[in-house]
């Protein structure tokens, strides 16, 4: 399943208003037909994910004197995610990582599987290490959200020079 998720719109779905910098905004995925579409809500219009979501996360707003942010090497994202592996306790954080691997086209979703108890796992395969993984589907909690983006933040993201 390929699909290009569109960038953020700078305005809220629901009232049209433009975003300010800084401004806490919520983002969705829907399958509309044979395309993903991408919606950014204003944080007092959002009233959580709507039903049959594909995926949601809540963004900032740049500060307009905001220094751009570059993202780690793909490789060093590769690494992270096997080390994920080990650390049971934090398979949401590999899930999460897992779907930012896929829209940076470093890994490819195969398929989706259900377990006999009722597990749902992703099959993904990346072309640069000629491997296939299962990982399991493990939407975290919003506040287990908020905790995965900084850590991830701190982990992934380095300033501009």
């Amino acid at each position: 399943m390929d699909f290009q998720v569109q960038r953020c719109t700078r305005q809220c779905a629901e009232s049209q208003r433009q975003f300010e910098p800084e401004e806490i905004f919520y983002s969705v995925l829907i399958i509309e037909g044979s395309d993903v579409v991408r919606y950014d809500y204003a944080a007092e219009a959002w009233r959580g994910p709507p039903e049959g979501v594909l995926g949601w996360w809540k963004s900032q707003m740049p500060s307009r004197d905001a220094r751009k942010l570059n993202w780690a090497p793909n490789d060093v994202m590769l690494h992270l995610f096997e080390e994920l592996e080990q650390q049971p306790e934090h398979r949401d954080m590999r899930y999460v990582l897992t779907l930012l691997l896929v829209r940076r086209r470093v890994m490819r979703l195969e398929e989706q599987e259900v377990d006999e108890s009722g597990q749902e796992w992703m099959v993904v395969y990346c072309p640069k290490k000629e491997a296939t993984w299962q990982v399991p589907v493990e939407t975290p909690t919003a506040e287990r959200t908020e905790a995965i983006q900084e850590e991830l933040a701190k982990l992934l993201f380095a300033d501009a020079t």
